[in-house]
């Protein structure tokens, strides 16, 4: 109850689909108290009533059947309009047991609506003779009200449906949205939300889902309106159908999803034959999750081994570039300038735009996995192990997401209800590899490591860092965010397979990002890495005699690398490699493009024909370089990343926590991985 004491007076909508059983209800509820009458305006019928039960009155409206509330009828207008009147205490909305796929879509919907929802699930006693049983208090919890079972010939279960309705309106709880749309689809109904600036947080979601699907909104900000139809046409064009398709789809996958995990029997379903025969494989009890890990390890390999031959192919045009530049540079003119655009923009740069095949070939595999339904399995599969670690199932989400980007993570965490779990999992997301550490790993598991254990090192590296995020998640939810965890409804779109535009697209969009951080932040940061590592100048830099290495040392990053180094020489760690790590908070792949700069720098002959990953080879061990990106797995994620914690907890102490705590957990794994493996004679400087 919330401390709320039960109002004297409630309005109660009853919502269903036609032959729901919805009007039967209504009049063994209604008896002869009901009215009859048009809705203003139009000639749809209203019904409605007024009773008295417990001291409460209660007016009782029945809603026109609809299967949407899409408003494209008059009868789906009026039911969104009466629901989002504001007069509304509750919604009983009535499902039909026998056919609860299809009734599911309209659920899907009025969770966004902002307002508490009760559950009557009719016609359960023909659902029982056709073998179907459901798990009542299970489903509760994903339709985020209670659920009672009805019979609308005989009148049973109206009383306890009403007493809950009563309860739920008194409790004032809203019910929380229950779809998730997709990656894509998220982040655009939270850039259209945000134009919604005088609204609250379900009513903006709301709305901008209302303005993606068609729905017109004449109070919304010009905005508003035309970001969503910009947003409309491109995603149209990416995934090939009309949006209000595409949403749907995620709403029958939310559908599916529920039915698959409350439902037992031996009832047919429009489930087809062969979604059963996948799922059955690969949602197994104890085939599913190493099937997972199984095939997250073939990507991993095929990162590595089919990427290796382009980026070789890079790393010798962006050599030949850098020859060829040094080759018809004037001798003794502008010697700084050519230094740097062959060490600070062609050195820096390059080495992280040398990685994109590795980046092309992850993306698309994630893409072709998600795209084909399979991800949204793992998700399902997932859900009972990352309950039981300290997670809330949905948590699978962001994480996934982190994949690519921390930052849209953290964004989609807001599909978590439960403040707990959110925070949690904001926390947490960054400990998942993106797609900027996938760079270090691409310049250093090559150097350090025979191509037979790449794919291994690549794969134990990403398990790292989901082990990582599970142990902290344990940690914060057995202190500070001790408390139940909220139920997490699996969306199950059915499979299909993905057409290579839709897989493409996802793929350069991954990439156009990734060059488009290389040409302007990268570049930006490089060319401030390379003044800093060029300036001061050595007073006897003219002499040849003059160790290049000591030169380095002179400027302001040799300093600052100088200054750092007794903090993280303990994990096996130099000065060159301390002015990388202090570059990667601002962006984790600037550590390729630093250490691609510094040797650059550091070279007497300048003589490049030998790559970076030769380079390192020989002054670093595999030990070391395990702790490079051991450390850059687990240390503070990028500067942007800590603003968008900071935005989603509206705390600065959350974002300092956030890279306090990785830093020290970084710090920590790293020294005990090094030192351990030092005395274990692993070698090391």
């Amino acid at each position: 109850m919330n401390g709320r004491s039960m109002p004297s007076r409630l309005v109660v909508l009853l919502a269903g689909n036609p032959n729901s059983g919805k009007t039967s209800l209504f009049n063994w509820m209604a008896g002869a108290h009901q009215h009859v009458g048009n809705y203003p305006g139009v000639t749809v019928e209203k019904k409605s009533a007024r009773l008295t039960r417990d001291g409460v009155e209660i007016e009782l409206v029945d809603l026109p059947g609809v299967y949407s509330l899409l408003a494209a009828s008059p009868e789906e207008a009026i039911a969104r309009d009466e629901i989002l009147s504001g007069t509304a205490s509750v919604v009983i909305q009535v499902l039909d047991a026998t056919n609860l796929e299809r009734n599911l879509h309209l659920t899907a919907q009025l969770t966004e609506m902002g307002v508490p929802v009760a559950y009557a699930l009719n016609m359960s006693d023909e659902a029982a003779r056709n073998g179907l049983e459901f798990d009542l208090e299970r489903m509760s919890g994903l339709l985020g009200g209670p659920v009672v079972p009805t019979n609308g010939s005989t009148g049973e279960g109206v009383g306890a449906l009403l007493a809950s309705a009563r309860l739920a309106a008194a409790g004032g709880q809203l019910c929380p949205s229950r779809v998730y749309y997709g990656a894509d689809l998220e982040e655009v109904i939270a850039a259209v939300a945000s134009q919604f600036e005088g609204d609250d947080a379900v009513s903006a979601r709301r709305r901008a889902i209302g303005l993606l699907d068609g729905i017109s909104d004449p109070h919304a900000p010009s905005g508003a309106a035309d970001l969503a139809a910009r947003e409309a046409a491109r995603l149209e064009k990416r995934g090939g159908r009309p949006l209000d398709v595409q949403l749907a789809e995620a709403r029958y996958g939310f559908a599916l999803g529920v039915v698959t995990e409350v439902a037992r029997g031996t009832a047919h379903y429009v489930r087809c034959d062969r979604t059963l025969r996948l799922d059955s494989l690969l949602l197994h009890r104890v085939w599913g999750l190493p099937l997972f890990v199984f095939l997250m390890w073939i990507v991993f390999h095929l990162v590595f081994t089919l990427g290796e031959p382009p980026m070789q192919w890079i790393e010798a045009g962006l050599g030949a570039l850098s020859d060829g530049i040094r080759a018809v540079w004037p001798a003794g003119t502008a010697p700084l300038l050519q230094s740097l655009i062959v060490d600070g923009v062609i050195g820096g740069v390059g080495g992280v735009v040398s990685f994109l095949p590795n980046i092309l070939l992850l993306f698309l595999a994630i893409a072709f996995l998600e795209d084909t339904g399979y991800m949204a399995r793992v998700a399902f599969l997932m859900d009972r192990l990352m309950h039981k670690m300290g997670l809330h199932g949905k948590s699978f989400i962001p994480m996934l997401i982190g994949l690519g980007c921390t930052v849209p993570a953290i964004l989609a965490t807001r599909m978590l209800e439960s403040r707990r779990d959110r925070f949690t999992t904001i926390l947490v997301t960054p400990f998942v590899s993106c797609g900027a550490r996938l760079t270090i790993y691409a310049l250093l598991i090559p150097s350090f490591f025979a191509p037979r254990w790449r794919g291994w090192v690549l794969w134990g590296l990403y398990m790292a860092g989901i082990a990582a995020a599970i142990g902290v998640a344990r940690l914060l939810r057995g202190t500070v965010f001790r408390g139940e965890q909220a139920p997490f409804v699996m969306e199950l779109p059915p499979y299909r397979m993905p057409t290579w535009r839709s897989v493409a697209i996802h793929m350069w969009d991954r990439a156009w990002m990734y060059l488009q951080k290389a040409g302007t932040v990268i570049l930006a940061i490089s060319i401030l890495l390379w003044a800093l590592g060029t300036f001061p100048r050595h007073p006897e830099s003219g002499r040849h005699e003059l160790a290049q290495a000591e030169i380095l040392e002179y400027t302001a990053i040799g300093r600052i690398g100088k200054w750092i180094e007794p903090a993280i020489r303990p994990l096996g760690f130099d000065w060159r490699v301390g002015t990388a790590l202090a570059g990667a908070f601002a962006a984790k792949e600037v550590f390729v493009a630093q250490m691609g700069i510094v040797y650059s720098l550091g070279s007497a002959s300048g003589d490049d024909s030998d790559s970076l990953r030769q380079t390192l080879r020989l002054h670093y061990t595999p030990l070391q370089g395990l702790a490079m990106m051991l450390f850059c797995l687990l240390s503070a994620p990028c500067v942007a990343t800590i603003a968008a914690t900071r935005r989603e907890t509206n705390s600065w102490g959350w974002a300092l926590g956030m890279l306090l705590g990785m830093t020290a957990i970084a710090w920590t794994v790293t020294f005990l991985i090094y030192q351990a493996g030092m005395r274990l004679g692993w070698g090391g400087f």
